[in-house]
């Protein structure tokens, strides 16, 4: 049975990370739902957006398969950029969308946790003061709909570098919402709030950066995994992060990974052929 997590919120969540910033995450036994069905994860996990690139999950979940090594696990990916609590709200396509991708994934899957990120949409006080009652009623929602009324909700922070960025303006409220994601975080059970202090962001200053988002990815699993809040940036995450970069990868995965670049028309045909036989030959 494969553990599933679903994704949702708005483009910090999708993830805009700039792939050629980080080594790639492979690991076949980390999938991704598309049309209802599980594939090997590949980034961007999320599209969303022509601009989707690299989010937190893919560390997620390779953190977590350290932990499980015999298990498989699953993403479901339904963020959508630039959007607000209001494009969230119960009865709209964002949520309805979700509800239906994860009921196909508990198909084959048992949901294990909810990954939230948002709030950049909502940086004004008198959004920040509703944050907390328009949350409460889409999460309660979900678990209803879903029947998974005690798995954990991990919620992340906003980037401290937004108020800085070149739309700097519309976010100088910012931390009002990051006040109210972790009060939301501390006064509800089965709820974690994630700190984004020390993290970066693309030259567009709002969203995080591959880097970063492979750290906020690591954050989010020892919150999930430890039932705790990370209020601080973790002392070894680096390290955790190097770990899971230099895990060496499987026959099957030499395999698929050439067969991605034969596809792409990135190697020839005779030259697939010859790497194919060398790794049979391992």
């Amino acid at each position: 049975m494969i553990h599933s997590f679903l994704m949702i919120g708005q483009s910090n969540m999708a993830g805009r990370g700039y792939a050629k910033e980080v080594p790639p995450i492979f690991d076949e036994h980390i999938k991704m739902q598309r049309n209802g069905v599980w594939q090997i994860m590949a980034e961007p996990i999320n599209f969303d957006r022509p601009s989707s690139g690299v989010g937190l999950t893919s560390s997620f979940a390779a953190s977590w398969r350290q932990d499980n090594e015999q298990n498989e696990i699953g993403l479901i990916p339904c963020a959508d950029g630039g959007t607000s609590l209001d494009d969230w709200a119960v009865g709209g396509a964002l949520i309805e969308n979700a509800i239906s991708q994860a009921r196909l994934a508990q198909r084959t899957s048992e949901i294990k946790g909810i990954l939230w990120h948002q709030g950049e949409s909502d940086c004004s006080p008198e959004k920040a003061k509703q944050y907390q009652e328009k949350f409460a009623f889409i999460i309660d929602t979900l678990r209803q709909e879903l029947n998974i009324p005690e798995v954990p909700l991990i919620i992340g922070g906003l980037g401290d570098f937004l108020p800085e960025g070149i739309l700097g303006q519309y976010f100088i409220h910012y931390s009002l919402v990051n006040r109210e994601l972790e009060d939301f975080a501390q006064s509800h059970k089965n709820c974690y709030f994630v700190t984004a202090k020390g993290l970066a962001a693309n030259p567009d200053g709002i969203h995080f950066n591959a880097a970063s988002q492979r750290l906020l990815g690591i954050r989010y699993y020892q919150a999930y995994h430890n039932l705790k809040h990370i209020f601080s940036p973790i002392i070894d995450e680096e390290d955790i992060l190097n770990t899971i970069y230099s895990r060496p990868y499987t026959k099957t995965e030499k395999i698929k990974l050439l067969e991605n670049e034969f596809a792409l028309g990135n190697i020839e045909g005779k030259e697939y052929l010859t790497k194919i036989k060398l790794i049979g030959q391992e």
